[in-house]
C-alpha cells in the first residue's frame, strides 16, 4: 500500500471521526477480509454460471459491488465485517458514487493508493469513506 505519513494520532481524526467504534475508519485487516469475501463470492458465481471466465468474474464483482452499495451502503463483505460506505459530508450516498467508486475499485490502482486517513483514492475521488458500523 502507498500511504502518506499522518500527523494525526489516528486515521480519521482530521475528518472528525472517532478513534474506534462506530463511525471510525475501517482498518486494513477488515478491508482486506471484506474484499476477499466479495471476490470469493464473485468467483463462485462465475464458476457456477460462466465456467470461470475472468471477465465474467470481474463483471459479477462489479455488479455486486454496485448493487450492494446502492441498496445497503456496503458490499457483502463490508456488511459481514461490520462496515459501510458513507458520504464524507453526510447525507445520501446517491447513485453516481457507488457506480464511479466501483469502476475505480475494479481498476485496482486507485484502491491501493491511500492517504493519511487510510482512504483509498477511489473513496477520495467520490467523496466517500469506509467506516465501521
Amino acid at each position: 500500500m502507498v500511504s502518506t505519513v499522518s500527523a494525526a494520532p489516528w486515521p480519521g481524526k482530521r475528518l472528525g471521526l472517532p478513534e474506534s467504534g462506530a463511525r471510525s475508519i475501517a482498518r486494513p485487516g477488515r478491508r482486506f477480509a471484506a474484499i476477499a469475501v466479495d471476490w470469493a463470492s464473485a468467483v463462485l458465481i462465475s464458476v457456477a454460471f460462466f465456467n470461470y471466465d475472468p471477465l465474467a468474474t470481474l463483471a459479477v464483482f462489479a455488479v455486486a459491488q454496485s448493487v450492494f452499495l446502492l441498496t445497503a451502503n456496503g458490499s457483502l463483505g463490508h456488511l459481514l465485517l461490520g462496515m459501510r460506505v458513507v458520504p464524507l459530508q453526510g447525507g445520501y450516498l446517491g447513485a453516481w458514487r457507488p457506480l464511479v467508486r466501483t469502476i475505480l475499485l475494479c481498476l485496482v490502482i486507485p484502491a491501493v493508493i491511500w492517504d493519511a486517513d487510510q482512504r483509498g483514492m477511489h473513496d477520495r475521488l467520490v467523496g466517500t469513506i469506509l467506516v465501521r458500523r
